[in-house]
C-alpha cells in the first residue's frame, strides 16, 4: 500500500487534507487514530465516518508489519520487521534517537560483502511499509533521525522512498537534515532530491578510490569513477548545507593500504564532508575479513592528521552477528536467502 492509496481512502470516508494530514501524524507518532489533542477530543473535529472507520484502519495499518523479533546490543536494537506477505526486512534503533529503515527485501547492486547483496532483490518496499518501520520504532522509543542505509539500494525504489522522505519531514516532524538516503551513486538520485520539498542529506558508499575495484565490490551499481562520485555529492552538499557522509567498509587486504588512504587525502581533503570508517562486519563463510583493531585506529589518525574528517562507524549489530541482512538470511536460512536471488530477475529500476 501507498500513501496515495490510504490518502485516498480517507478522502472516501469524507476526511478533508486537515483531518488526513492529522491521522498521519498521529500514526507516524506510534499514537492511536483517534487520539485528540489537549483541548479538544477526537469526536469534536474528525468526521463521523472517519471516527466510525478507525477500527478498521488501525487494523490495515497494523497488518502492514510487526516486529517478529527484537536483537539488542551493545551499539542499538536490529529489529527483524515481518511484513503482511510475510517476507522479513530490518531496521535499527541507533544511539542518539536514531533509527536505520530498509528501503528493499533484498537488493540487485549485489555487494560481495552484504549479505543483503547475496539475496538478490526480492521486491520493493512500500513508501507505508517503510513509514510503518518507524511507526514501530517509535512504539519502543523516540525517533528523531531516520538514516535509509538498511536493506536495500534506495535509488532502485526511489518514488516509494522519496514519499516517505517526504511525510517524514513534515507530518512526522523529522527535521530534513536528520533524514540520511544512502546511494551506490545512482545518478537519478541527484536529479530527483534538488526537486524535492524535503530535501534529505545524503551518504554516498565509496568504498574504495580505484574504479576498477569498486566496480568488482558494488558489481551492480552505476559505473561512476569514485572522483566523480564525490564531485556530484559537492554540488548537493553546496546546494544544500548539509555535510556528505561518505561511507568506507574496510575489507582487510582490500581497500585498507596505505596507497588508498593516500587516494582518499587527494579526493576528499578540503571537501565538505565526513569519511566514515565501517569495519567489515563478517559473514559466516565470507572470505573478507575486517582490519585489527590497531590498523583501524592508524587509518583513523592518518586521515585526521592529513586533513580528513573520518569516523568509525561499527556497522550495527556486529556483536549479535546481525548486520544488514543477517537477521533476516538466518530466520529464512542462509541457503534459501541466496537461492531466492537466483529464482528472480534481479533488475535496478523500480518495480
Amino acid at each position: 500500500m501507498r500513501y496515495s492509496d490510504f490518502d485516498l481512502r480517507l478522502a472516501a470516508l469524507g476526511a478533508l487534507p486537515v483531518h488526513r494530514g492529522r491521522v498521519m501524524r498521529v500514526w507516524l507518532n506510534g499514537q492511536a487514530l483517534d487520539s485528540g489533542t489537549r483541548r479538544r477530543r477526537s469526536e469534536h473535529f474528525l468526521p463521523l465516518k472517519l471516527r466510525d472507520a478507525v477500527p478498521a484502519l488501525t487494523a490495515e495499518l497494523d497488518s502492514l508489519a510487526r516486529i517478529r523479533s527484537e536483537h539488542a546490543g551493545s551499539d542499538g536494537s536490529r529489529l527483524l520487521v515481518e511484513l503482511a506477505d510475510r517476507q522479513m526486512v530490518e531496521s535499527v534503533l541507533l544511539p542518539r534517537d536514531g533509527l536505520c529503515v530498509s528501503t528493499q527485501v533484498g537488493c540487485a547492486v549485489g555487494c560481495r560483502f552484504c549479505m543483503t547483496g547475496k539475496s538478490g532483490l526480492i521486491r520493493q518496499v512500500s513508501s507505508m511499509e517503510i513509514l510503518a518501520q518507524v511507526v514501530l520504532a517509535r512504539r519502543l522509543r523516540t525517533v528523531k533521525k531516520v538514516v535509509f542505509m538498511g536493506m536495500g539500494e534506495p535509488a532502485h525504489n526511489l518514488d516509494n522512498v522519496l514519499e516517505a522522505i517526504g511525510l517524514l519531514g513534515t507530518e512526522g516532524n523529522i527535521g530534513h537534515k536528520n533524514l540520511v538516503l544512502s546511494t551506490v551513486g545512482d545518478l537519478r538520485v541527484f536529479e530527483a532530491l534538488p526537486r524535492q520539498r524535503v530535501k534529505p542529506a545524503l551518504a554516498l558508499s565509496l568504498h574504495t578510490t580505484k574504479a576498477a575495484l569498486r566496480e568488482h565490490l558494488l558489481p551492480r551499481a552505476p559505473k561512476i569513477p569514485p572522483e566523480e562520485l564525490i564531485e556530484l555529492g559537492e554540488k548537493y552538499a553546496r546546494d544544500t548545507g548539509y555535510p556528505i557522509q561518505y561511507q568506507w567498509v574496510l575489507l582487510k587486504g582490500i581497500n585498507d593500504g596505505d596507497d588508498e588512504l593516500d587516494a582518499a587525502v587527494r579526493l576528499l581533503k578540503g571537501k565538505y564532508g565526513v569519511l566514515n570508517v565501517i569495519p567489515f562486519n563478517s559473514l559466516e563463510g565470507d572470505d573478507y575479513k575486517r582490519p585489527d583493531l590497531e590498523r583501524i585506529r592508524e587509518i583513523t589518525r592518518y586521515l585526521h592528521s592529513r586533513g580528513v574528517l573520518a569516523k568509525v562507524r561499527n556497522s550495527a549489530g556486529q556483536d549479535v552477528d546481525g548486520g544488514c541482512g543477517q537477521l533476516r538470511a538466518r530466520a529464512i536460512g542462509a541457503a534459501q536467502a541466496v537461492g531466492q536471488r537466483r529464482k528472480r530477475a534481479a533488475k535496478p529500476e523500480a518495480a
